[in-house]
């Protein structure tokens, strides 16, 4: 009987080894990112410099380019690009509901630029074409001096931006 049974399980490990994964959730999750990044034409990833000459150009109604800002809210009203568009980066569906044109040119970021190639990814699997990811996000942008707009305080000069900040607090409502 011990045999039978040792036999089985020799049988079923050899059988099933094939099959078993040992790729965490992270191992996963960088498979499906480089995924949905490979949809993205190179030519459309483009720098913080590029974004900057093209909301320049914007600004100054020589281009109809949206340039969408995908951060939260609360990251939005911080200190945004002038006249930037913002939709959360969770609803990319949105998008067809304010420009239906698959060829309308729009260019994409976020903080560095991990959501925004998820949400860029999305919109060429919807069809759209006209579609650029901003390498470097807000996060460059305030790397290179750009100027960036708050509601409450005008503009804003980030005079360094340091994307180790720890600060020590005792409590802060909305952590």
């Amino acid at each position: 009987m011990n045999i039978k049974w040792l036999l089985s399980l020799a049988v079923s490990t050899i059988i099933l080894a094939p099959t078993l994964t040992f790729a965490t959730p992270g191992d996963e999750e960088k498979k499906v990112f480089a995924e949905l990044q490979a949809l993205i034409p190179q030519e459309h990833i483009v720098s913080v410099d590029d974004l900057y000459k093209k909301w320049r150009e914007v600004q100054e109604k020589k281009s109809d380019a949206v340039i969408l800002d995908i951060r939260t809210g609360a990251e939005f009203y911080a200190g945004h690009l002038r006249d930037a568009n913002n939709i959360d980066s969770g609803n990319p569906y949105l998008v067809p509901k304010h420009w239906p044109d698959p060829d309308t040119e729009i260019w994409i970021f976020c903080r560095s630029q991990h959501r925004a190639t998820y949400f860029t990814s999305f919109l060429y699997r919807y069809g759209y074409k006209n579609v650029y990811l901003v390498h470097g996000g807000i996060a460059g942008w305030a790397e290179k001096g750009y100027p960036l707009y708050s509601k409450d305080f005008g503009e804003i000069k980030v005079l360094k931006y340091d994307k180790a900040l720890k600060e020590e607090y005792k409590t802060r409502q909305f952590d």
